[in-house]
């Protein structure tokens, strides 16, 4: 007797499943704004699995908004914020934060790589934690929540995700940024930050070291988590530029 055949389930559907699948409460809870879930699922899905299912639509059209609702805001925010600094200043501090390692910052910092959507191919080589899929879908997400509420609830969503950024921003560098993009020229893996808190709750000294490929490359210490993790990466940073090998040589 022929064996039955299994019905082969739809590309719409895979993607209502693959969607349904993953709790997303958690991701809309850092962003602090509601999402419709239609709109969230293509904010999410990446090309490869959209390609993978047939002719699913991705989520590239919502980065594009994303991006100029990114870009207007992170430069107002600026202008604000350094009052006295020229358009020279300006251009560059927005451009180390809107970067591909900037976003991916972000992105990593409200766990996003959980919820992308991705093809057998980038799940097999690791595309949660790619720089580019993180920077795009962070983009995306904030195309969708422009698209559902418009400007003024999505530039409140940025100040807050990229505050940290932004403050730094009048530094010569933000140390984070600047240590990730350096490691990945060198070839290496991103860095992985470590803190610990010592002292009574309202004088906590925190301590923060940060690793590249498994070995420690720097420790800062500062009043808060972010400063302490500031100073990590800067120490780390001027280790790498004395000693790119020691990246390099990992690598081979």
């Amino acid at each position: 007797m022929p064996r039955a055949k299994k019905n082969k389930i739809s590309g719409s559907q895979a993607w209502a499943e693959a969607f349904a699948g993953i709790d997303h409460a958690s991701l809309l809870e850092r962003l602090g704004v509601d999402v419709e879930p239609d709109l969230l699922k293509l904010a999410l899905t990446h090309r490869s699995f959209a390609n993978e299912h047939g002719t699913l639509p991705n989520n590239e059209r919502l980065e594009f908004v994303g991006d100029a609702v990114l870009g207007l805001t992170i430069a107002n925010e600026l202008f604000d914020r350094f009052p006295s600094r020229p358009e020279s200043d300006l251009s560059p501090m927005r451009a180390r934060i809107v970067s591909r390692y900037g976003l991916a910052d972000v992105a990593r910092s409200i766990d996003l790589g959980a919820h992308v959507l991705l093809g057998k191919g980038e799940e097999a080589t690791g595309g949660r934690k790619k720089d580019s899929i993180l920077a795009d879908t962070t983009e995306a997400v904030l195309g969708a929540i422009y698209r559902q509420h418009g400007f003024d609830v999505t530039r409140d969503v940025i100040t807050r995700l990229f505050d940290d950024k932004i403050e730094n921003a009048h530094w010569i560098q933000d140390w984070k940024t600047e240590l990730q993009e350096r490691v990945a020229e060198l070839g290496g893996n991103p860095p992985v930050y470590t803190a610990t808190a010592k002292g009574p709750e309202h004088e906590q000294i925190f301590t923060a070291e940060v690793a590249i490929d498994g070995v420690r490359r720097g420790v800062g210490r500062g009043q808060n988590k972010k400063t302490a993790e500031q100073n990590s990466a800067r120490e780390a940073f001027f280790f790498l530029k004395e000693h790119p090998e020691a990246v390099a040589l990992r690598q081979k």
